[in-house]
């Protein structure tokens, strides 16, 4: 029997955990050199223009009071941004023209920082030699693939009453009938979705829904077509709460892979998602699971090896009758 909407219990969101220290908590050698230069550059602005600080800081919304080191605008919240509440309304977001790019911006100081040197090592063959330039072909061949692996394509997000969209890119490779999900509270179903180093490794909403609770789980990087590495590997468990009547439980877990080692989660306890929405990354192979409330008007409508979209693809839908 259908529950009516105010006989249903919301979910309090749960503080993000001690060990979620950062939107990126595996860290990194791109990521380390990222918070060095963050440093520098709150000491230039602090220290050359102070008009300039004064006019964000007033402009500030929220509070960065738990942030792990200042918030001077909104590049200072690119991996604090689970950490505290501040945040700028677009208006005032001085780099919102970055998501013009098409690129994920949580892949950018990677494609700087081995950008450059691979463009150096392109060119420089024809340079110091002429005759040897096709030595700087294989150098090209990584800077292209690089921003081809970073790119963030828009995506049209199918609209319906119990549509329940791809929150990953890839190939589904396990659907399965759970007789029994904790957080769901019932009988679920896992669609398993993995990523290959060709995919778009954006995560999106798979409908929508806030955010209530997060796991991070350090672990293994086994290859993320071993059926092992969905418990041993790296892992980020995120629970949702859809925002509409009947209000499922749903949850997300990004699990990184052989050669993906950085799960990115840009969310917040309580922070609610449109359909298709981005809230985070996985870089490089890897793969998403999707755990969906198996009641009797549910109808998973991929099977494994569908090719599908983030955002784009339905991969289940609810009776709208039960809805």
């Amino acid at each position: 029997m259908i529950q009516a909407p105010e006989t249903i219990e919301r979910l309090t969101p749960r503080p993000v955990p001690e060990n979620l220290t950062s939107v990126q908590p595996g860290g990194g050698f791109c990521y380390s050199i990222e918070l060095a230069w963050g440093r520098l550059r709150r000491w230039y602005l602090k220290r050359f223009r102070k008009a300039y600080v004064r006019k964000m800081a007033q402009r500030m919304r929220g509070s960065a009071e738990a942030a792990p080191h200042e918030v001077l605008d909104p590049r200072d919240l690119k991996y604090c941004w689970n950490r505290c509440t501040a945040y700028w309304l677009p208006a005032d977001d001085p780099f919102r023209w970055r998501d013009g790019l098409r690129l994920a911006r949580w892949g950018l100081a990677e494609i700087q920082i081995m950008g450059w040197p691979l463009v150096m090592l392109t060119v420089l063959p024809a340079i110091i030699a002429p005759w040897w330039w096709f030595l700087g072909f294989g150098p090209l061949v990584v800077v292209g693939w690089l921003f081809y692996f970073f790119r963030d394509p828009a995506r049209r997000v199918p609209d319906g009453p119990g549509v329940i969209v791809a929150p990953a890119d890839g190939k589904v490779v396990d659907v399965t009938e759970l007789a029994h999900d904790e957080y769901v509270g019932g009988p679920a179903m896992r669609i398993g979705i993995f990523l290959s180093i060709f995919n778009v490794h954006i995560n999106r909403a798979p409908c929508a829904a806030r955010a209530i609770e997060f796991r991070y789980h350090p672990g293994l990087f086994l290859n993320a077509l071993n059926p092992e590495s969905a418990e041993r590997n790296e892992s980020l468990w995120i629970a949702l709460e859809g925002t509409e009547a009947p209000y499922r439980r749903i949850v997300v877990r990004q699990i990184a892979g052989l050669i993906a080692r950085r799960i990115v989660c840009a969310a917040r306890p309580g922070q609610s998602f449109s359909a298709g929405e981005k809230f985070g990354m996985i870089k490089l192979g890897s793969r998403t699971e999707l755990i969906l409330p198996h009641r009797d008007e549910l109808q998973v409508v991929v099977r494994p090896g569908d090719m599908i979209q983030a955002g784009a693809t339905v991969v289940a839908r609810y009776e709208a009758a039960s809805s």
